[in-house]
C-alpha cells in the first residue's frame, strides 16, 4: 500500500520526525494538533476559540488526504483543565453533530506550550 504523508510546516514536524497526517491505502491518521495560524496560537485563553481552529486545520488537512469530516470515525481531545469541557465539547459538537464519532476527552498535566489548552487527534476511514 501506498503511503502519503502530509505536512503543514509546524516547526516540530521535522525537529521531532512525525507528519501531520498519514495516510494508508483507506486509513488516515493525523497527529496531534493545537491551534496555530501562521506559527502564532489563535484564542489564547479560550477554549471554544482553539478547538474551533483546531477542526479547521484537521478539515483541511483530511482534505488535502483525500477526506473529509464526515469520514472521521475517532477523535481523541487531550485538555489541560477538564473544566473546560463544555466549550470545547460545543465546538466538537458543531464540528461533528451530524457526524457523530467516537470520541474521548481525556485531562492532561500540560501540553509543549502552556498556552495550548487542548490537542486533538483524529482518525478517518475513506472508500
Amino acid at each position: 500500500m501506498e503511503r502519503v504523508n502530509i505536512a503543514t510546516g509546524a516547526p516540530w514536524e521535522d525537529k521531532v520526525g512525525y507528519s501531520r497526517a498519514v495516510r494508508i491505502g483507506n486509513i488516515i491518521e493525523v497527529s496531534g494538533t493545537v491551534a496555530l495560524e501562521d506559527g502564532k496560537l489563535v484564542g489564547k485563553g479560550d477554549a471554544y476559540a482553539q478547538t474551533k481552529r483546531i477542526l479547521e486545520i484537521i478539515e483541511d488537512v483530511l482534505q488535502r488526504a483525500g477526506a473529509k469530516m464526515e469520514n472521521v470515525v475517532r477523535t481523541r481531545i487531550f485538555v489541560t483543565d477538564i473544566s473546560q469541557w463544555e466549550a470545547i465539547g460545543k465546538a466538537h459538537g458543531e464540528a461533528f453533530h451530524a457526524i457523530k464519532p467516537a470520541t474521548s476527552m481525556v485531562e492532561v498535566s500540560q501540553l509543549i506550550d502552556p498556552d495550548y489548552l487542548l490537542e486533538i487527534e483524529v482518525s478517518a476511514v475513506v472508500e
